[in-house]
C-alpha cells in the first residue's frame, strides 16, 4: 500500500490504495517565477489586442467595468485587478471610474469576507465593489429580443469593458473563462435556463474539454459577442493554485490560446475503466456545496464502466441555493423521475441543470454505486442527494479508507484509480467500455 493526498476543503485527505493504483493528474505545471511581472506583460503585449494602456489612452473611458469570478474559483484576483487598475491609472483613469463588478450568474451574491480573500482591503478601500444580481430586474438591461437577453446594467453602460477569470476544464461548457465572464456570468434568470436548459444539457457535446459543437460554449459566445468585451484577462494555474499563465487581449482569440494551453496541462490519459475511482471535489473553494461536488462527478465518468464505484471525497457543508436544495429534497430519490419531469416541459427550473449533470452518472452507475464521503452534511440529507453516503464509523477519511479496503478484501487486485485535483483534471480516452 502507499499514501495518497486529495485535495479536500481547505486541506488535503490522505488514503491508502495499492501500490498498482493509478493516480491521474496532468503533467507538473510550472509556475511563473514573477506573477506581478507577468501579469504586466500580458497586459502590455495582449493577444490579437492593442495594449491595455492604450485601449484606456484611445477611449478615455468615463467609466470602467471590470468583471471577476466569485469565491467559488480560485482566481488570483487582486494581482490581475491590481495590475489593470496600474495600467489604467498610467492611461489616466482614476480609481473612482472603475467598478469591480463580481459575475455570480445565478450563484449567491458574495460575503464581505469573501470579498476581503478574493480582492484584499486594499482593492476594496480603492473600487467601488458590485455583485451581479440575475433576479433584480432593474439592475439589468435588455439587449437582445429574440432570444431575449438582459444583462447587468454597469456592464452594459461601461465605456471600457475588461473581462477576468481562470481557465480551467469546465464539465459541460469545455473551458472556464472568456465568455462565460459575460454569459452566464451577468445575465438574466431566462439567459441562463436557455444555457443549461435540459436539451443544451443532455447534448453529448456538452463536456469537459471540447468547445467546437458544444451547445454551452455557443450560447455563451453570441451572447458575449452581442455585448462585446473590450480586454479580456484570464488566468491559468498550477496544482497548488500558484500562477502558471496569463492570456490576455482580444477575448476569442486570447481564449482560445488559454484553453489550448490549459487542456495540455490538465489532461491525464485513461486506456480502460477501473472498479473503484477515488475522487477529489477539488478542494475549497469549489467543494464547498454538493452543488459544485457535483463538478467531479461528471468529470470522472471516462474512468467508469456499469458497475465501477465512484468514492466521492468532498468537505461540502451546504447543498447549494435554496432553489437547489428544495429539487434535491424533493426529487434526489428518483432520478429517473426527475429526467422524466424535465423531459416533459421546457421550463428550466433554477439550478435543475446540475441535477441533470448528476444523472449522467447515475445513469452509468446507479445511486448504490456513488458513494459521497463527507463530514459536512447530515447522514439524512445525505441520502436525499442521489448518492450513498459512505458507511461505517469514525471521520471521513476512516470512512473513505473502509470503501477502499472492503474493496480490496473483495478483490484484491481490483483497478483502483485516484484523481487527486478532482475536476481540475480531464480524463482523455479513445475507447472505454
Amino acid at each position: 500500500m502507499r499514501e495518497v493526498s486529495i485535495l479536500f476543503g481547505a486541506e488535503r485527505l490522505t488514503l491508502r490504495v495499492p501500490a498498482h493504483a493509478d493516480i491521474l493528474t496532468g503533467p507538473d505545471i510550472p509556475r511563473l517565477e514573477d506573477p506581478q511581472a507577468a501579469v504586466l506583460a500580458a497586459l502590455q503585449s495582449p493577444i490579437a489586442s492593442p495594449p491595455l494602456r492604450a485601449l484606456a489612452e484611445k477611449q478615455r473611458p468615463a467609466s470602467v467595468v471590470i468583471t471577476m469570478s466569485d469565491i467559488t474559483r480560485p482566481v488570483p484576483n487582486e494581482l490581475l485587478i491590481t495590475a489593470i487598475l496600474a495600467e489604467l491609472h498610467a492611461a489616466g483613469v482614476a480609481d473612482d471610474a472603475c467598478t469591480i463588478l463580481i459575475a455570480t450568474g445565478m450563484h449567491r451574491p458574495s460575503t464581505p469576507r469573501e470579498r476581503e480573500i478574493m480582492l484584499g482591503k486594499d482593492l476594496l478601500r480603492r473600487c467601488r465593489v458590485v455583485d451581479h444580481e440575475a433576479g433584480k430586474q432593474d439592475s439589468l438591461v435588455s439587449i437582445s429580443e429574440d432570444p431575449p437577453v438582459s444583462i447587468n446594467r454597469i456592464y452594459a453602460d461601461a465605456e471600457l469593458k475588461i473581462v477576468t477569470g481562470l481557465i480551467e476544464p469546465h464539465f459541460m461548457a469545455g473551458y472556464s473563462g472568456g465568455r462565460k465572464g459575460i454569459c452566464p456570468g451577468l445575465v438574466d434568470l431566462r439567459t441562463v435556463q436557455r444555457f443549461h436548459g435540459h436539451k443544451t444539457m443532455g447534448d453529448p457535446s456538452a463536456v469537459e474539454g471540447k468547445l467546437v459543437g458544444n451547445p454551452c460554449h455557443e450560447i455563451a459566445m453570441r451572447v458575449a459577442g452581442l455585448m462585446g468585451c473590450d480586454f479580456l484577462v484570464n488566468a491559468a494555474i498550477t496544482h497548488d493554485r500558484q500562477l502558471a499563465g496569463v492570456f490576455a487581449g482580444q477575448m476569442v482569440a486570447a481564449h482560445q490560446i488559454g484553453c489550448e494551453q490549459v487542456g495540455a496541462w490538465t489532461s491525464a490519459n485513461v486506456d480502460r475503466p477501473y472498479d473503484l475511482v477515488v475522487q477529489s471535489a477539488g478542494g475549497y473553494p469549489l467543494d464547498e456545496s454538493f452543488y459544485q461536488t457535483v463538478k467531479g462527478m461528471v468529470t470522472a465518468l471516462p474512468a467508469l464502466r456499469d458497475d465501477s464505484i465512484l468514492l466521492m471525497c468532498s468537505a461540502c457543508t451546504e447543498v447549494g441555493s435554496p432553489e437547489y436544495t428544495d429539487l434535491m429534497m424533493q426529487r434526489g430519490s428518483d432520478f429517473r423521475g426527475f429526467l422524466d419531469h424535465i423531459r416533459a416541459t421546457e421550463a428550466t427550473a433554477k439550478d435543475q441543470w446540475q441535477y441533470q449533470m448528476q444523472t449522467r452518472v447515475l445513469e452509468r452507475i446507479g445511486v448504490e454505486r456513488l458513494v459521497l464521503a463527507n463530514d459536512g452534511l447530515p447522514i439524512d440529507v445525505q441520502r436525499k442527494l442521489a448518492v450513498t453516503p459512505a458507511p461505517g464509523v469514525g471521520d471521513v477519511a476512516a470512512r473513505a479508507q473502509q470503501v477502499i479496503d472492503e474493496l480490496l478484501q473483495r478483490t484484491p487486485d481490483a483497478r483502483i484509480a485516484v484523481i487527486p485535483e478532482g475536476p481540475y483534471t480531464m480524463l482523455r480516452t479513445e475507447r472505454v467500455r
